[in-house]
């Protein structure tokens, strides 16, 4: 097939991973709506987000992988088809049972942003490649924060069903243009897949995230929870040993321990906790009423109406990382990011009064947040060989939604754990809760300053099985 236009190939792409990410936020303002349509209970609705959580966390890195091996574009249009038939079967569940599962087949749309990140090295020159990339995180930096402002006004002016039918549509027109315009991969990485690595990393990632997910509803001393943290901790050291022994490893450990790679990692962890916990509470300190003597009564729309400076501002310094990272790399537009990320909490903690406040700190965070997916992005595509795109990027991902996970269930504790009579949180709770993400982005802005100034050497770039060499990476500064 001939090679398409290049801005197709991207707004394919963006499209795609953009309707992914808003996936994430869109169903959650909606849940009290679906138990009561669903005639179900709160602990119950809740899996409509674990399920999901779960299944991205552990398709997003194998089929990351698996595109490295047969084909990105192959690959894409398969996790296309997912997508779509997820979002059809939520769209006509008759019961929880069914939407659960649809959210599961939603999940393997996770693997849309590490191939997107993979089809991009492969098909724009060098010189594009980091503001190809940026604008990608930026739209689905965005696509979260669209989920949020929208929900409301399409659960009110249709119904949560229309929530699910509209991905179907877009995601249909975007598969078929992905069929006839996105290129195959001119490259493909050598070896297999380790399905023995694929169980363990799947296994060790339900064990953490269940609990995490699930803690406030079972009880942090829980056997439930402190056995699947325990499994979780054994299957992550099997998964160690049997990735670091295996001639085709699902994760290269040897990329994992690169400077730039763990560093970036870590960050990706700190700021994932602190961005996630702001998703999950902000939304729900500004509709508490105010009886309990703070918050603003807010609906669901005003809430995502409030929450909108956010998206218009994560959109924006994402698109313009693309600008700012040739010139000050990213390294410096990730430590910045996650500096505006402690910026916001801290503005949080201390204000929180006015509605313009909330919106204030919400527009402060929403630069951070594009300027940090976009440097996280860069740094690893620029850092790791190119038959490791699809895994390395997918791990980052990954771990940027454990660092969400632990973070929203920190911060819940801290909200949750006093309440007044009405049975609301104390003020208090919340106030601690920010002042812990200002912390916590902080100490991202902390590993993002240990990411080498340069680009680490890389590793002797062969494969483990046949030693045959890969393509270098892009240029791209760190």
């Amino acid at each position: 097939m001939p090679r398409t236009s290049t801005r197709l190939t991207f707004a394919v792409l963006a499209t795609g991973a953009g309707v992914f990410s808003m996936l994430q936020s869109l169903i959650a303002p909606a849940l009290p709506t679906v138990q009561h349509a669903l005639h179900t209970s709160q602990s119950t609705v809740t899996w409509v987000m674990t399920a999901y959580l779960l299944s991205a966390s552990v398709f997003t890195p194998i089929l990351g992988r698996v595109g490295d091996l047969i084909g990105r574009k192959r690959t894409l249009v398969g996790v296309l088809a997912a997508v779509a038939v997820g979002c059809l079967l939520a769209a006509l569940a008759p019961n929880i049972g069914v939407l659960v599962v649809a959210r599961v087949v939603q999940g393997v749309g996770g693997a849309l942003l590490p191939l997107s990140f993979g089809i991009i090295r492969d098909e724009f020159g060098a010189l594009e490649v980091s503001a190809r990339i940026a604008g990608l995180s930026a739209v689905i930096a965005a696509g979260g924060g669209v989920g949020m402002v929208a929900a409301g006004p399409i659960v009110i002016a249709l119904d949560y069903r229309w929530l699910f039918w509209i991905p179907v549509a877009v995601v249909v027109v975007t598969l078929l243009i992905a069929v006839r315009h996105v290129p195959e991969s001119p490259r493909r990485a050598e070896g297999g897949v380790s399905w023995t690595g694929a169980v363990l990393l799947s296994a060790w990632l339900v064990a953490l995230l269940l609990p995490l997910s699930q803690a406030g509803a079972w009880g942090w001393g829980s056997g439930r929870v402190l056995g699947l943290l325990g499994a979780a901790v054994v299957l992550f050291a099997l998964w160690l040993y049997a990735e670091s022994h295996s001639r085709d490893p699902l994760i290269d450990l040897r990329v994992m321990r690169q400077p730039a790679v763990w560093t970036t990692n870590t960050a990706a962890l700190l700021f994932g906790a602190g961005m996630y916990g702001i998703w999950s509470f902000l939304p729900g300190f500004v509709q508490t009423p105010h009886s309990a003597g703070y918050g603003f009564g807010a609906s669901v729309t005003t809430a995502g109406l409030l929450m909108l400076p956010m998206l218009i501002a994560m959109f924006l310094s994402g698109v313009l990382s693309g600008r700012l990272e040739p010139v000050l790399g990213a390294k410096t537009l990730l430590t910045a990011g996650a500096a505006l990320g402690s910026l916001a909490c801290a503005v949080l903690a201390l204000w929180h009064d006015r509605p313009w406040q909330i919106a204030l700190a919400a527009g402060v965070f929403g630069l951070g947040i594009g300027l940090a997916f976009a440097a996280m992005a860069n740094l690893i595509v620029g850092s790791v060989p190119a038959g490791q795109t699809g895994a390395a990027t997918g791990m980052n991902a990954n771990i940027r939604t454990i660092g969400g996970s632990i973070g929203a269930a920190v911060t819940s504790v801290l909200v949750t754990g006093r309440l007044q009579p009405s049975g609301l949180p104390h003020e208090s709770g919340y106030t601690q809760g920010f002042a812990l993400l200002a912390v916590l982005c902080l100490a991202a802005a902390g590993a993002a300053l240990l990411v080498p100034a340069r680009r680490a050497a890389r590793l002797a770039s062969t494969t483990p099985a046949t030693g045959t060499p890969e393509p270098a990476a892009p240029a791209a500064r760190s």
